[in-house]
């Protein structure tokens, strides 16, 4: 320990190192239920690539494991520490390096927080569109390590659609540049986008090229309620099949609609037993709409609302942001992040209802509907073993069906501890066997972020 924190020391900044075990501790674990987290050897904050290279190196000498974190507001505990690691934390690491409105890209080191380099690229009136919930506190970095998503994926798509280049250090402190700076560029393998959703596990990122997309007009938002989940989830196969693209299409059902009632009074009537919201960035959003309202009303839609200007919209769309926080409040929370096909969503919908019933547990389902990204919230007293272990099965059960169904365990939020498992039966053993031999020959040694993913 002693020889590990002099070594760390002779290459960072004073303050850069830290031993003080209650600091440490905090820096244990991201925000993930149901994940075990192991006691650091120390915490470190570098500033610089040298810095980084000089964190590997030694841990590479000393054969110490490293957990490269962001703001750890991930949900799977792929930041979580284990015992006797060095806790690397980039957060210091946030400058945005460059916008470039010609190339439309930015540059930027991974700490950047996400809603930083949105407010950034709108100044030279551009976007960066991957937008996670927790947008205004969530890292580049830590975006980049698990494939973030959002709630505009239905139209522009995910986070490593957006990954043009990447500057990595490996385990043994070299660094390895991959991708682009281009609008076309397909020489040799893609390693960017191998490095995206990669979880710390082959390297560590400490700088990205980014693409940004001119920005959108605001969004107009309808909002329309149904008696059931068949119906709505009816409705976006029709939005989908009628060739709408929507900038956001969101699904509430009724255990989530009654929360945020709770919660916010939004007046939502207790009928509701599904909402869905729709929206359009495009120049003829107010046709889009009012074509989707349509199509929702002959799906079976009780109501339909159509926002009139921005302000309105922000008033609906107010219901699905309040949504988690919502469920939070009615005890202990286990998020799940299973994506079907959007043709399956109904059958996901109804069967973690059943699911529901039958572990006697409120489990309150929000949805990416757009792109079949379904998350179930699994709410349970933490101080009942007996109801924790009900919930901890609901939640394996929520994944099984989402593989039955044609899915995956996980769209946005990667696999980290919670659900290692759950990749092995999904990858099958000829792809969990080259996934494996794909991570030692980036990390030999297995140093890095171990006993995450595989």
């Amino acid at each position: 320990m002693g020889d590990l924190v002099e070594r760390l020391a002779q290459g960072l900044p004073e303050g850069a190192v830290v031993v003080d075990p209650d600091v440490v501790a905090s820096y244990a674990h991201d925000m993930a239920g149901f994940c075990a987290a192991g006691v650091p050897a120390v915490l470190v904050f570098p500033q610089t690539v040298e810095q980084v290279q000089h964190v590997l190196r030694t841990a590479t000498d000393l054969r110490v494991p490293v957990v490269p974190q962001g703001a750890r507001t991930g949900l799977s505990g792929g930041a979580n520490a284990v015992d006797g690691c060095i806790v690397l934390s980039l957060v210091r690491m946030d400058r945005i390096l460059e916008i470039d409105p010609v190339n439309r890209l930015a540059v930027v080191e991974p700490g950047v927080v996400n809603a930083a380099l949105s407010r950034a690229a709108a100044e030279y009136g551009l976007a960066y569109p991957p937008d996670p919930s927790s947008w205004e506190s969530c890292t580049i970095g830590g975006n980049i390590g698990t494939g973030a998503g959002g709630l505009c994926c239905v139209k522009y798509g995910v986070t490593s659609e957006y990954v043009l280049g990447l500057d990595v250090v490996l385990a043994d402190g070299r660094l390895l540049r991959t991708g682009r700076r281009t609008a076309k560029g397909v020489a040799g393998y893609d390693l960017t986008r191998l490095l995206v959703g990669s979880e710390g596990t082959l390297g560590v990122v400490v700088q990205a090229v980014l693409a940004l997309r001119p920005e959108p007009a605001p969004p107009l938002v309808l909002a329309a309620e149904f008696a059931g989940t068949d119906e709505a989830c009816a409705a976006v196969c029709a939005v989908m099949a009628g060739g709408f693209t929507p900038s956001l299409m969101e699904l509430m059902d009724a255990t989530t609609v009654r929360a945020v009632n709770e919660m916010a009074a939004m007046g939502l009537p207790a009928s509701t037993r599904a909402l869905l919201l729709v929206a359009f960035d495009g120049p003829a959003q107010s046709a889009e709409l009012a074509a989707v309202a349509e199509l929702c009303r002959a799906a079976g839609a009780t109501e339909v609302v159509p926002a009139e200007d921005r302000a309105e919209s922000e008033l609906l769309l107010q219901a699905r942001r309040l949504a988690l926080p919502a469920l939070d409040r009615m005890g202990t929370t286990m998020i799940d992040d299973v994506a079907v096909p959007r043709s399956r969503l109904a059958d996901m919908l109804a069967g973690v209802a059943r699911i529901a019933e039958r572990g006697r547990l409120t489990i309150g389902v929000v949805s990416h509907a757009g792109d079949g990204n379904t998350h179930p919230v699994v709410v349970f007293d933490a101080a009942d073993p007996e109801e924790a272990a009900r919930a901890e099965r609901s939640f394996e059960e929520i994944m099984a069906l989402g593989l039955e169904l044609g899915g995956t365990v996980t769209g946005e939020h990667g696999i980290g501890l919670l659900k290692r498992e759950w990749l092995a039966r999904e990858l099958g053993p000829v792809g969990l066997e080259l996934q494996r031999q794909i991570k030692s020959v980036f990390d030999p040694l297995g140093i890095l972020n171990p006993g995450k993913t595989l």
